[in-house]
């Protein structure tokens, strides 16, 4: 089906921005609760704008401009995107997304996947053809070969292309999401330079072989959205971080499913959290909440990041390569980060205090995706409408302030955006099929189009194209062309250690680190004396020592003695060096002991970095023996096991031993097994700021700084509640007494009217 619309008038508009006041209570030196109800006064209403009214409400960094791409009915809550060779976008429309608070009808089959094309070259869509539709929530999608992954919970399917009409489906994976509702469940998608596929609130990753998917285990990354820089490591956040991510090949080192944590994974890559929007933001969940909000009711910090994009474009200038920009649709905002590598570390730290690249005083502006597009410029996704806050954790708070201001609609828009540089008008960049213009296009300033150009030459099996690859490995000056050549061979499965060989001594530490992460392809039992030799060599460089040792559990399958000599060799070398600690570990998955014995054999020094690192790990492993789940407590708790894996499980882990980054154990925790009313008060109405469990500190960034509570949620019965609360206090290795129905009544009473977190203080 196709639907024309769209005026194709000029949409562009400069980031000239007037007639809007800002008041700052500091700047004023007026009584800040004055200021605050002139703020409400100002901004009582909230009104529906058109896309052009809208775009008038826009402020950019000086030197930008915003033009509209696409809107309603063109495209209706976009929520993920991407694009083919031809420059047309795919979008995945999330249609049936919080209808109202309730989240009325949510289930209904009404989720698209849509194709949007630019028939005159204008860089406005105007042409809507439907791929798929009747989907359910659907919030992924990725092109592969003659085909399309999409992710409609809790299934990945594959649907074959037969031409832009949907053909038959394959079941890649019926457990893509497990449990979370919507907030907490995969997506991403993202196709990476090393050949798989990659995904936030996630640890799989993907790929086609032939007829077959291929799954892995990988790191657990983030919460929605996911991005690569140009040399492959991830980037992601979750809600109240503003950028986590990689500082090694994203392949490597999860080997270990014991280690709960590994250094230079899910590291925290820009720990200032403040936003700076440009109107006051009541409508947050934790609005009512001390700190959220400042006297003139704008966001202090990040509560809803997501869609995190590193720009790879070549259009916006040198000092915009490689920086993050993040989304903030709770604050209408997008930021703008600066990185930084020193060694393999990556650092970063916003580009201006007091201000952000891009920020609107409309409220119904949820930018909640970022692409890079085949033109250079960004694209931002816009779900255009006023309830962003899933019902699962809705505050009484935000009920309020979304009636105050009649958030609930609209729900039939959706508005995507490109941002480029004034005056500019680039063109969209159309890939060929043509084997040698590809190789040629993996050398192009635009990161989407050398992605592209790799991601063709895979999917074609274009094995004409591996003399010219092999001879763009020899031209060494421009590294990052170097870079996808490589890993194009390595998905045309014809990589070699000849090919490697001479990478591996090159000066440019990425094309060094790469050539390691890429041992594992050629790896086999005609080349492992070579291999051994290699990574020997390579041990002796501190920068690729981690890598190194991560590359062992390949080496293991075909020459063990080799890789358990190199294993030594590698803590003995840096038994005080984290990365290559933990490195270690994720070669012994159920060897941990054998190795503490070992290690404490050569030196019984306890605090040695390594031997700290094992012993943590044992800890976990010991923890997790004894707490393995009766079924028996799952037939007493049916509903609470149930309500466990649906708002549980995606931040405190199957395990109950918490995630790194968003929530401590529920496991061994006292607060969990001790006095009823303060865990009923917990999951009742939250819990904000530092939280103390088992003799350890946990405050944000290594956990997340507040937890929803569920009080105001229609959907749990009181009953429910209580048999959650009765099913973690004796889940693992917790024991505590039941929870009845009557205990939470008597909390909800006891509270009556409270919509305030509980700190751990109050609590005591």
């Amino acid at each position: 089906m196709h639907f024309n619309a769209m005026s194709k008038g000029k949409l562009l508009v400069g980031s000239v921005f007037a007639g809007i006041l800002l008041v700052s209570c500091n700047q004023s030196g007026k009584n800040p609760k004055a200021d605050s109800l002139a703020m409400r006064k100002q901004y009582a209403e909230s009104p529906v704008l058109s896309p052009q009214a809208s775009l008038e409400h826009m402020r950019t960094e000086d030197g930008f401009s915003v033009q509209l791409v696409a809107a309603e009915p063109l495209v209706i809550v976009p929520v993920a995107m991407t694009f083919d060779e031809k420059g047309r976008l795919w979008v995945a429309e999330m249609t049936g997304y919080m209808p109202d608070t309730a989240g009325t009808g949510e289930s209904a089959r009404n989720g698209k996947i849509v194709i949007l094309e630019d028939t005159t070259g204008d860089g406005v869509m105007d042409k809507r053809t439907v791929f798929l539709d009747s989907l359910v929530l659907p919030r992924a999608l990725c092109i592969v070969e003659n085909g399309l992954l999409v992710a409609e919970p809790p299934r990945l399917w594959y649907v074959q292309m037969n031409g832009d009409k949907a053909g038959a489906r394959t079941l890649v994976d019926s457990a893509y999401t497990e449990g979370g509702n919507v907030e907490h469940q995969p997506n991403g998608l993202l196709r990476a330079i090393d050949n798989w596929i990659y995904n936030a609130k996630s640890g799989k990753r993907y790929r086609k072989s032939g007829n077959r998917w291929l799954k892995e285990d990988t790191h657990f990354r983030g919460q929605w959205g996911i991005t690569q820089d140009n040399y492959g490591r991830l980037f992601y956040n979750n809600n109240s971080e503003n950028l986590l991510g990689d500082y090694f090949s994203p392949g490597l080192g999860a080997g270990n499913p014991n280690q709960r944590k590994v250094n230079g994974y899910d590291e925290n890559i820009v720990p200032d959290n403040r936003v700076y929007p440009i109107r006051p933001t009541p409508g947050v969940n934790r609005g009512y909440m001390k700190g959220v909000l400042d006297d003139s009711l704008r966001l202090v910090n990040f509560t809803a990041a997501c869609g995190p994009l590193i720009y790879r474009g070549g259009l916006y200038g040198e000092a915009y390569e490689g920086n993050a920009f993040v989304a903030e649709p709770s604050a209408n905002l997008i930021k703008r980060d600066i990185l930084k590598d020193s060694s393999f570390v990556v650092k970063g730290r916003q580009a201006y205090q007091h201000k952000e690249f891009l920020a609107s005083t409309d409220e119904r502006f949820r930018p909640v995706n970022l692409h890079l597009g085949p033109d250079g410029t960004m694209y931002v996704l816009d779900m255009y409408r006023g309830i962003i806050q899933h019902k699962t954790y809705l505050t009484p708070y935000l009920k309020s302030e979304i009636g105050r201001r009649d958030l609930t609609q609209p729900l039939n828009c959706g508005r995507i955006y490109r941002i480029l540089p004034k005056g500019a008008n680039p063109a969209v960049v159309k890939l060929s099929t043509d084997p040698a213009q590809l190789v040629a296009s993996l050398d192009h300033a635009n990161g989407e189009i050398r992605d592209k150009a790799q991601q063709m030459l895979v999917d074609g099996h274009f094995q004409q194209a591996v003399p010219l690859l092999r001879q763009r490995l020899h031209e060494t000056a421009k590294s990052l062309g170097l870079l996808h050549a490589m890993w194009t061979l390595e998905g045309l499965q014809a990589l070699t250690l000849t090919d490697l060989e001479p990478l591996l001594e090159q000066a440019d530490p990425y094309v060094r680190a790469a050539a390691v992460a890429a041992i594992p392809s050629v790896l086999n039992n005609g080349n492992k004396a070579a291999v051994g030799a290699l990574l020997e060599k390579q041990l002796k460089d501190q920068q690729l020592a981690p890598l190194a040792t991560s590359v062992f559990p390949a080496l293991q399958r075909v020459d063990a003695a080799t890789a358990k000599r190199l294993l030594q060799l590698a803590y003995r070398s840096y038994p005080n060096n984290k990365y290559v600690a933990d490195a270690v570990i994720s070669n012994v998955k159920d060897k941990e002991a054998e190795l503490m014995n070992e290690i404490t054999a050569w030196n019984p020094d306890s605090t040695l970095v390594i031997s700290m690192h094992l012993k943590k790990v044992l800890k976990d492993i010991a923890n997790r023996r004894k707490a393995k789940l009766d079924e028996a407590l799952v037939k007493e708790f049916p509903r609470g096991n149930l309500m466990f894996k649906t708002i549980c499980q995606t931040c405190h882990g199957v395990d109950g031993e918490g995630i790194n980054s968003l929530a401590p154990p529920l496991n061994h925790s006292e607060i969990v097994t001790g006095r009823k009313d303060r865990l009923i008060n917990i999951v009742l109405y939250g819990l904000t700021g530092p939280v103390q469990v088992n003799g350890k500190l946990y405050k944000a960034p290594e956990i997340a700084g507040d937890m929803p509570g569920i009080a105001s949620n229609d959907e749990f019965s009181d009953a429910d509640i209580a048999q959650l609360l009765s099913f973690i206090r004796n889940a693992w290795s917790n024991k505590g007494d039941k929870v009845i129905e009557k205990d939470i009544q008597n909390i909800r009473q006891k509270n009556k009217g409270r919509q305030k977190s509980f700190t751990m203080e109050e609590l005591k």
